[in-house]
């Protein structure tokens, strides 16, 4: 669903390598310095200070790998995430550790005396426009009206964005019509054709059968079994082929899929159903809350949701005074909560 890579000139052609696969350069912001989760970025920062993969020096590779693996799945992953190493090679002074969280892959770097991990790598041979790479500030609060346009940006299997979706969703049943909620989609896609295909189903669902989007949602967001929901939300499926047959056309998704040359970065196929509203508010990764046209920060459990929402009211509605779960939900499917309210990790 993306277009060619000529006309994406904007954005950085350099993989940068990063935490849940790659970061990019987006029309208006960049996440190239940010790990996805916050915990692992504190405890790789330890480690590089500390020596805390100490205990790896004069290890082949394939042990450094074993043991390093080790470490970053007892004390860096959590709520049953773990990571697999997928490959581990020499690269100069560096082992270049590609791991698998969730289906999806970034690589690493290790010192071959085990002493420092670094999270990325960049190029110095490339000139960087850093005018590009500027982040703009998030409010805060969001701009009021009477009735808040509510935009969540996600990718479908990315575990951040399921994660705000499942503090969105009580907020949305609550407040109902009072607000113009709606489920958009960053415009690459990193977790393959699996993720193009159900973020092609649910754009056609909340377009045409929007009274069964929540219950469809709701129902993928448990186990990710989109096929097993249709049933159970009740989509009428041959509207929804009709529509989603019309929208493969108009946004070329199967073409760009198909078309490694039009990837980002040379990785991800471009989906691009919601290409306008991605450049308008300079989207740079999944999940990106915009309300009434600026994108905001919150953390991501239902009260919190709901306080940050109801700020954008001229006059909040009385559903705003009821009380939702203030428990954060777990990242990837699964409805279990995990605690405290967080605002970390992002895919992209």
């Amino acid at each position: 669903m993306e277009e060619k890579e000529h006309e994406h000139k904007h954005h950085s052609e350099h993989e940068h390598k990063v935490h849940h696969a790659a970061k990019h350069t987006s029309p208006k912001k960049s996440n190239t310095w940010m790990w996805v989760s916050a915990a692992l970025a504190v405890i790789l920062i330890i480690s590089i200070f500390t020596s805390g993969f100490s205990s790896l020096s004069g290890k082949s590779k394939d042990k450094a790998g074993e043991e390093a693996l080790k470490y970053i799945n007892e004390n860096l992953l959590s709520g049953g995430t773990t990571a697999t190493l997928k490959e581990i090679k020499s690269e100069g002074d560096m082992y270049v550790l590609t791991l698998d969280i969730q289906g999806s892959e970034f690589d690493s770097y290790l010192t071959k005396d085990g002493k420092m991990l670094f999270p990325q790598a960049i190029d110095l041979t490339e000139t960087v426009d850093t005018a590009a790479q500027q982040t703009p500030q998030q409010a805060a609060e969001p701009p009021k009206s009477d009735k808040p346009v509510v935009e969540a940006f996600v990718m479908s299997h990315c575990p951040y964005g399921t994660q705000i979706e499942k503090g969105l969703i009580p907020v949305a049943e609550l407040l109902r019509d009072k607000i113009d909620f709606n489920i958009k989609f960053v415009y690459y896609a990193m977790h393959g054709e699996k993720e193009v295909k159900e973020q092609l189903n649910q754009y056609c669902i909340e377009k045409e059968q929007n009274t069964n989007f929540i219950p469809y949602l709701k129902c993928f967001l448990e186990a990710g079994d989109g096929e097993a929901c249709l049933t159970e939300a009740k989509i009428d499926t041959a509207k929804l082929k009709t529509c989603a047959d019309a929208a493969d056309k108009q946004f070329e998704i199967t073409k760009n899929l198909e078309d490694e040359a039009s990837w980002l970065s040379g990785r991800f196929p471009l989906f691009n159903i919601n290409k306008a509203e991605n450049e308008k508010y300079g989207i740079g990764g999944s999940p990106s809350l915009v309300i009434n046209g600026e994108e905001v920060s919150s953390s991501r459990d239902s009260a919190s949701l709901l306080k940050t929402i109801c700020n954008s009211f001229n006059k909040a509605p009385s559903e705003c005074e009821q009380e939702l779960s203030a428990a954060s939900p777990s990242a990837g499917f699964g409805m279990e909560a995990t605690g405290a309210a967080t605002a970390t990790g992002s895919c992209g």
